[in-house]
Order: structure tokens, then sequence, then C-alpha cells
């Protein structure tokens, strides 16, 4: 079997699972995986690619390449997936990303983004990718490679809050960032359901309490909700995430009686 071929069957087998996936949110209401329209999103400039094998003696490295034979248009088709759940179209006002610097690197961690100014660098650990594969095999590395990407190239593209400090000094600023990370993750199938999903907690712990939440909040009040609550730093200064709520939804919802309702709705509090 040619690498190109064996890559198509493992992308086939990823998103089979994130369908799965979905259907396991579904049942315990905390999120749907919804089809994305990509189409007009195939023109749009995502940034120069840019992939460098820091490790490739790890054995991590030759599992990510055995799998992955074209990183860098892996990681653009990914990049349009968080495009296309972030924004209604290419005509929106979009964080601009002039290049994605994408290294595979043997140390501790899992993946990180770094860099500014519309120069992002992404790493990612190849410890994890061998632990992944220790867990599951080569389904298990493919999902979880997918669903770190989504989360790291969220943060390259997504809106930031405005007039309230910045990611390392505001635990607003942090939680929404982080939380509509995991959201654009969960909400394209890259977690396993309900299994993943953390109970109790509040969203402002950020990442999946709040990412779960958000994608609850789309599936039962608003199918454009994390798009618009993306758009709401645009608009919302400073930005709160009850004023965002009020935005968005309107002003009679309140993000504390969301997160009250959300709890009891998928069985981690009763009435």
């Amino acid at each position: 079997m040619s690498k190109r071929v064996w890559l198509m069957f493992l992308v086939g087998m990823t998103l089979m699972s994130s369908l799965v996936a979905g259907e396991a949110i579904a049942s315990s209401g905390a999120g749907k995986v919804k089809p994305l329209n990509t189409k007009k999103w195939q023109k749009y400039d995502v940034g120069r690619i840019r992939f460098h094998d820091k490790a490739p003696q790890s054995e991590g490295s030759k599992i990510y390449h055995r799998l992955i034979a074209e990183p860098e248009t892996y990681i653009s088709e990914q990049a349009r997936t968080v495009l296309a759940t972030l924004y209604f179209s290419p005509k929106d006002s979009i964080t601009p990303v002039r290049s994605i610097y994408y290294t595979l690197e043997d140390k501790e961690g899992i993946s990180a983004k770094g860099g500014g100014n519309g120069r992002v660098h992404i790493f990612y650990s190849t410890r994890h990718v061998e632990s992944s594969h220790r867990g599951r095999g080569d389904e298990k590395v493919m999902f979880e490679t997918r669903g770190v990407l989504l989360h790291e190239l969220t943060h390259a593209y997504q809106l930031e809050p405005q007039g309230i400090g910045s990611y390392g000094t505001n635990r607003v600023f942090w939680a929404f960032i982080e939380g509509m990370a995991d959201a654009v993750r969960v909400a394209n199938g890259g977690f396993y359901g309900e299994k993943d999903r953390p109970k109790g907690g509040n969203y402002m712990n950020g990442y999946r309490h709040a990412g779960y939440f958000f994608v609850w909040i789309r599936d039962n009040y608003d199918p454009d909700f994390l798009r618009k609550f993306n758009q709401s730093t645009l608009h919302v200064v400073p930005w709160s995430f009850n004023g965002a709520i009020k935005h968005v939804l309107g002003e009679k919802y309140d993000i504390d009686e969301l997160w009250e309702e959300y709890q009891i709705a998928v069985g981690d509090k009763k009435k």
C-alpha cells in the first residue's frame, strides 16, 4: 500500500472516530459534530506553512511520518476546518496569519503555540506521539494529532478579548482563549465525547470545561454561537463573559445561569 493510500485510509478512520465521538457527545447533551462547509475556505491564504522535524531519530518522528506523508497539506486542511468553525466567511475580520512554523521536537509536553505578529510557531512532542501509539496504535495517534492540532491552530486564528489585559495577566482572557480552542476541538470531534468531558468545575477553568460548555450553548441556543462568540471580542469592549453572552444571545441571558442549566442538563448537578 502506498503512503498516500495509507494516509487516506487513516484520515478516513480518524473521521469515523470523530463521528463516533460526536455520537457519544450527543448522547450526553454535551455537543454534536456538525458537518462543516470548507469549500469557501479553499482559496483562503492560511499562511505559509513550514514543517521542520527536529527529532528525526526519535520513534515518535518515525510514527508521525509513517502516518502523515504530507504534513504541510495536512496542517492546511485542519487550518481551514478551524477557520470554518470560527468564522462565517473569508470576508470576516480574521486574525491574519502570515506563516506557520510547525516543528516536531523530542521534549516533554504535548504541544504549544507561540510567536506573534502573524508569525506562528507550533511545536508537537514526539514523546507524546510515542505515548499515544502505546495507548492504542495508529488510530490513537491520528485522532490525538488532529485534535491537538485543531486546538493549537485555533490559537493562531481566533480573535482575542480587548480592554482586559492579556493571556498572562487576566484569567478571563485566558479562560476565553483556552476554552474556545477546546470548543473548536469538541465541535469537530477531536475528543472522545462524554468520556473526555470533565465533570463539575466552572467555565473559568478554561480548556474542556469551557469548551464543552460553549458547544452545548451552540447546540441548545444558537447554531452560530461559536462564530458569534469569537466575533464578540470586536464589539464588547472591555470584554467579559457575561457581556459577550448578552451580545450574542440577548440581554435576558446570564453566563452563570447558563452554566447552572448546563450542569443540570449533562447530569453533573441535580435541580
